[in-house]
């Protein structure tokens, strides 16, 4: 599914969103900023699709940036797009990095985390390849809070996101999903208490847009 999107994906996304996907990952990186600017830093973003976090995480990194996703089309367009930028992108499934335990200062996953075939497992990876007092920030589609745009947003994402997806995207079906997967997935508390129950201590979010987007962060012991 993300192959056939891959060409259009970040159109689509900017679009869809009305840029402001692209204000979300550019607080995401800045969040995180301390971590970056460290030298011996090293951060990745998993499920990167075609880069976009990874390379506001480069903005502010004095170390070294990752980026992992198992769809080959996608970091195709990333490694295009990296060409002046020094982020390394491997292909990995976020249920089984190939990086080492007590790897990683931080890492990070924008609208990847959704679709993750288990979401305990998941966190269960993350959390082996973090440091002590690592970073876990993932972001990701939440419960609108604001009580006049919320139900006006769900009309938007429920009726009309899915045909306009298909027209843009020019592929019918993922954006059908998107609305699908969006639905089912736990709400800002709900994640919390997962993340919780994994082991992760200090968790927190930061609602964006009213609760369109939410940053949950959390840390390793």
């Amino acid at each position: 599914m993300f192959s056939v999107v891959a060409p259009r994906y970040d159109f689509a996304n900017h679009f869809l969103s009305l840029g402001r996907d692209i204000a979300w990952r550019k607080a995401t990186a800045k969040t995180l900023r301390p971590i970056l600017e460290r030298p011996d830093s090293k951060v990745a973003d998993l499920c990167c699709g075609t880069g976009d976090l990874a390379f506001e995480l480069e903005r502010y990194s004095a170390g070294r940036v990752l980026g992992t996703d198992f769809c080959r089309p996608m970091l195709q367009l990333a490694r295009r797009k990296a060409r002046h930028h020094s982020t390394l992108f491997l292909e990995a499934d976020t249920l089984a990095l190939p990086f080492p335990d007590e790897f990683l200062h931080a890492a990070t996953i924008a609208f990847g985390f959704r679709n993750l075939a288990s979401y305990a497992l998941g966190l269960r990876e993350m959390r082996r390849v973090l440091k002590p007092r690592g970073t876990l920030a993932i972001l990701e589609f939440s419960e609108v809070r604001w009580p006049v745009f919320g139900p006006l947003f769900r009309f938007y994402f429920r009726h009309m996101l899915p045909t306009i997806g298909t027209l843009v995207s020019g592929v019918r079906g993922p954006y059908q999903y998107l609305h699908d997967s969006v639905s089912r997935f736990p709400n800002q508390q709900a994640l919390s208490d997962l993340l919780c129950a994994e082991g992760f201590q200090n968790v927190r979010y930061t609602n964006f847009t009213g609760g369109v987007a939410a940053l949950h962060l959390g840390e390793k012991e």
